[in-house]
């Protein structure tokens, strides 16, 4: 089922042995767009401190009582590498990270690496073994849903709206929409866009870059947040935009 990613926050992720916090947001890699990471606020047994949970970890989740159980305890949890969610993550804290939990890495296949899957002694590297190459202070692929949230849409002749939230695959994680409000522009329109339309996305200006026109979007489905994000509606949505010429 598809869900917005702003109906997850505060939901209670559970340990085997006890409760670990509450879920403040999520990472998702830019490449695959994909949530990598859950990042869970936890309460007053350890301190308030923010740690990074794999989907790898999560067992089914109870959607009624919104909680997210995970097959780790509670030591586990307050034995894993502290990360500064308030900075970049380094691929350095990621291997930490697998290690620890002995999760396969996602950026050398496994769990959600786009591949087969591989032994779990071949997908999680020593932290020595790994020799950055391009940007050895930090992931640049690894972006926080809530930094992109207020994002500029600008369609192929005019900016169009802002990201308001995504949809996500809760089956894949993956993300398979960016919800944006073209409030300023068509008040009260919410409208669904799927990361294969996006051209580019310019970090250091917070925009992102759609290869639709501004009368497309205009035009397209309008989504209901109250409304859950149905077959039906994902049908008619791709249909209306691979049926249309630019203008």
């Amino acid at each position: 089922m598809k869900r917005s990613i702003k109906s997850l926050v505060e939901f209670t992720m559970g340990a085997i042995d006890g409760e670990i916090g509450k879920v403040k947001e999520f990472y998702f890699d830019d490449n695959a767009w994909t949530i990598r990471y859950l990042i869970i606020e936890t309460g007053s047994w350890l301190f308030g401190r923010k740690v990074l949970i794999s989907p790898e970890a999560l067992l089914t989740p109870n959607w009624k009582k919104e909680s997210f159980p995970v097959n780790l305890t509670q030591e586990q949890i307050k034995n894993s590498p502290d990360i500064d969610t308030e900075k970049p993550v380094s691929r350095q804290e990621e291997i930490k990270l697998t290690n620890h939990y002995a999760w396969a890495n996602y950026w050398g296949g496994g769990f959600y690496g786009g591949g087969m899957s591989i032994p779990l002694y071949q997908a999680v590297r020593k932290e020595e073994d790994y020799t950055p190459v391009e940007h050895p202070e930090d992931n640049p692929h690894l972006r926080s849903t809530e930094q992109i949230k207020g994002y500029a849409i600008h369609a192929t002749d005019d900016e169009i709206g802002e990201v308001e939230d995504f949809i996500v695959d809760d089956s894949s994680w993956k993300l398979a929409f960016l919800v944006v409000d073209t409030g300023h522009w068509f008040p009260g329109k919410k409208v669904l866009i799927s990361p294969a339309w996006i051209k580019a996305i310019k970090w250091e200006n917070s925009k992102v870059i759609v290869n639709v026109s501004v009368n497309r979007i205009k035009r397209s489905p309008e989504y209901d947040p109250t409304q859950a994000v149905n077959e039906v509606y994902e049908v008619n949505l791709r249909d209306y935009y691979g049926r249309l010429t630019n203008e």
